[in-house]
């Protein structure tokens, strides 16, 4: 069933960059299986966080027989590692019933012997810090949504409240007060973990956010009251800023999981809750986002390009665009046009170059693309196939790609073979 056709992407604009300035495009192997069957396997975290230990010896995975639904509250799926110097084997370390098909667990490594994930303990979600050779574990009493490059602090937001509109991301069951009867929250948004103390400090309530969010009402004969959180967050790599996205709903409905259109505005926050700021101006939302990684306040996201021309979002409406947080206005767009697609946008260690994947096509094909940022020009990394079974929103595979932190190799989610599995690449890089 293996359908991997070249990606429907043309060449971009190249700016006025100089030849000899222009990095060469690295070699990329085929895309091969580290997982397989009889049971489906995915990433144990989200898009753009390095899911391979330390040695680049293992990868973090999730394994579940689950397809055609959501997770109920307290089902259960395996945490495991593919030793890659094992012919993959698949070694078992945990369970974890805090997990999704897009995020999975939010599994970070600490260390070679160490990894964390979210999971429900006592009825509540938690984070697990576990030694997986000694299977000592250490619980942190809130779950994680990202974690710091040093690996000693956290964000935590209300994955409770995140599943009443987006229960694809959210976790099921009452394992945080979800406070579904409050629009405006004050006791509850954006929160800082210390991961070695497991204290806590709320640093922007949902409140606080409040007057550069837009204005949300009640819409009568619609269930569940607005309703207003936070969600998507991203620490940059000098463990200085926040990325994050404000959302709000004006009503949804708890079982169909429908609800009104989003309102999104992304912002950043310094980590002590100081220099909150508006990323965009009104209409150009944000999504599917990255951080360079020398440390600079520099970003890849995408946006509804002039989106107050947009009044639905559509995909051909968004666009890449790379900005420095302190620079907000002057924002440049990625691949002049070209590229007019809700890219899951990652940074290549070296910072010269973009992974982009994106949603299937007519054809219902994942195209994915390498771009270099320097001139914006593009090249095709193939379309991945989705089959019938894997096209509703709640349960689908998205590539989601994610680089090993030396560059050497970059691996997806896809079931273009027929399953859920886990690939990777090799990549070698060009010699100039």
């Amino acid at each position: 069933m293996r359908r991997i056709l070249s990606a429907a992407c043309a060449v971009a604009a190249i700016f006025s960059v100089a030849a000899e300035e222009l990095a060469p495009f690295p070699k990329w192997g085929e895309p091969y299986a580290i997982t397989k069957g009889p049971h489906e396997h995915l990433f144990a975290s989200y898009f753009a966080i390095d899911s391979w230990s330390p040695n680049h010896r293992y990868v973090s995975v999730l394994e579940t027989d689950l397809n055609g639904r959501l997770p109920e509250a307290g089902e259960r799926c395996t945490l495991g590692l593919v030793d890659l110097q094992d012919g993959n084997r698949f070694i078992p370390i945990s369970t974890t019933a805090c997990w999704n098909f897009q995020e999975a667990a939010m599994a970070h490594w600490i260390d070679d012997d160490t990894i964390l994930f979210n999971d429900l303990r006592d009825g509540r979600f938690v984070t697990v810090i576990l030694n997986w050779k000694t299977k000592a574990e250490r619980i942190v009493p809130y779950p994680v949504s990202a974690v710091s490059a040093d690996r000693t602090w956290a964000v935590s937001i209300n994955y409770a409240r995140l599943s009443l509109t987006r229960p694809d991301y959210g976790y099921a069951g009452p394992g945080q007060d979800s406070r579904e009867t409050v629009t405006w929250p004050e006791d509850d948004g954006l929160w800082v973990v210390d991961l070695k103390t497991d204290e806590a400090k709320l640093i922007l309530s949902v409140a606080q956010g409040r007057s550069q969010m837009p204005a949300v009402k009640t819409v009568p004969g619609k269930p569940g009251c607005p309703l207003a959180y936070y969600c998507h967050t991203v620490i940059s790599k000098d463990d200085r800023k926040i990325f994050f996205l404000a959302r709000s709903v004006d009503w949804y409905e708890k079982t169909t999981h429908k609800a009104s259109t989003w309102h999104t505005t992304a912002f950043t926050i310094d980590k002590d809750g100081t220099c909150l700021r508006r990323c965009f101006k009104d209409g150009w939302a944000g999504s599917h986002f990255n951080w360079a990684p020398d440390g600079s306040h520099k970003m890849l996201v995408t946006v509804i390009w002039d989106g107050e021309k947009h009044e639905h979002w559509t995909r051909s409406a968004w666009s890449p665009v790379e900005f420095t947080v302190g620079q907000e206005d002057k924002v440049r767009r990625i691949g002049a046009g070209v590229l007019d697609l809700d890219w899951h946008c990652v940074y290549s260690p070296d910072g010269k170059f973009m992974s982009g994947d994106t949603y299937w096509t007519r054809n219902f094909e994942r195209p994915w693309v390498l771009v270099r940022l320097a001139d914006g020009m593009t090249m095709p990394m193939g379309a991945f196939y989705v089959p019938p079974a894997y096209r509703q929103g709640y349960w689908r595979c998205d590539l989601h790609a994610r680089y090993r932190s030396d560059g050497r190799q970059i691996g997806i989610n896809s079931v273009h073979e027929g399953s859920r599995q886990v690939y990777v690449r090799d990549i070698v890089p060009a010699a100039r």
